[in-house]
């Protein structure tokens, strides 16, 4: 498969960038200490507590950080973070618990499949090894396939981190955009082309298929349900409540009983139960692509909300001046500057506790 990747467009690492190194031993990746983890009287999170993703991808990204280094401040600002409520603390718990959970499923290994497992950690790719290990740690019995929505964005082959953007041109003739933070994976055989997105968004623009012995029907597949495309360019957006479907050309047919065709310029949320047409959206929904965000009289604290999916750590807004409105074409690649900025055209200041924590505030 060939794929044309801009550099302009990878402007951050993918997801857990150290999972790629040794498992043990010399140049492994340790796992924080647990004075850190632990606070006293704290409770573990029991696993079936619904945690927002949003939480914990903080909670990663402060675990990845102090990671790096032995650094008093940051782990005094990571303490901060989790003592500013108390979601945050059970999703650096929640964390904390699942990689000590994948060192004592390694160590529990047998001596010659963790010795292969360390050996293939050195030498094939993020992905492989992870494949690898997870397949190790189903050969003992553990329950780690109730985990599989965690992992299958970890194991996707085409991934974009926070503030990442990349393009692929697949072997059909489709060009498939990829925005910040997603994850997908190809399934291409005689039959159809599908692409399985397990997380964030895509812009397809369906390709002609020209090689092909027979018609192959292109589908986008999310956990809500299946989107067929019908010679077109479209938006998908998986979020955890619902898949948002947005058609700038052409047609596509929603899998469902009956089914449901979506028409050029219309925009559907899409669940499991039901498909719902939606109002035309304040903000472009394609303009990502060309690394722009284009509002039309958006509210602030939506606009904060997006432009919080390309940045790691916490961007919030005070209530007081969620509702003001703005307009205009705000580009991406820059998003402290495109906050300063948003201080010059509206009554508001940026307040930057550390750089991973920031809040808009009312002016003065």
């Amino acid at each position: 498969m060939r794929r044309a990747d801009s550099p302009a467009d990878r402007r951050a690492n993918g997801y857990f960038p150290a999972l790629g190194g040794a498992l043990r031993g010399r140049g492994a990746v340790p796992l924080l200490p647990v004075a850190l983890c632990r606070r006293p009287g704290r409770m573990t999170t029991p696993p079936s507590e619904k945690l927002d993703p949003r939480i914990v991808k903080q909670a990663i990204a402060w675990h990845l950080r102090l990671q790096a280094g032995d650094d008093s401040e940051l782990q005094r600002q990571c303490e901060h973070w989790r003592g500013r409520h108390a979601s945050h603390e059970r999703a650096w718990q929640r964390v904390c618990d699942m990689q000590r959970e994948l060192g004592s499923e390694f160590d529990a290994l047998p001596k010659g499949a963790a010795d292969a497992l360390e050996t293939s950690a050195r030498r094939l790719q993020r992905r492989r090894t992870l494949k690898l290990l997870c397949l190790g740690l189903l050969g003992t019995g553990a329950t780690w396939t109730t985990r599989e929505s965690l992992w299958q964005p970890l194991l996707a082959r085409h991934r974009t981190g926070t503030g990442e953007r990349r393009r692929l041109r697949l072997e059909d003739g489709t060009e498939l955009h990829l925005n910040t933070d997603t994850a997908l994976d190809l399934h291409f055989d005689a039959e159809q082309r599908l692409i399985h997105l397990y997380h964030g968004e895509i812009l397809v623009v369906s390709g002609a298929d020209p090689g092909a012995p027979s018609r192959r029907p292109l589908r986008v597949r999310t956990r809500h349900r299946r989107f067929q495309a019908i010679g077109t360019r479209f938006i998908v957006r998986l979020n955890e409540d619902a898949t948002l479907l947005s058609v700038e050309q052409g047609a596509v047919a929603i899998d469902a009983i009956p089914p449901q065709r979506v028409e050029t310029g219309q925009r559907y949320r899409v669940t499991q139960d039901e498909a719902t047409l939606l109002a035309p959206p304040a903000m472009d929904p394609s303009a990502w692509s060309q690394g722009l965000i284009v509002t039309r009289d958006m509210r602030l604290a939506d606009f904060i909300a997006e432009i919080s999916r390309y940045r790691t750590g916490y961007l919030g807004c005070a209530d007081s001046v969620a509702d003001l409105r703005l307009s205009g074409v705000y580009r991406l690649e820059d998003t402290d500057q495109l906050l300063t900025l948003l201080a010059r055209t509206l009554p508001v200041d940026i307040h930057y506790r550390t750089r991973w924590w920031v809040r808009v505030e009312p002016r003065g």
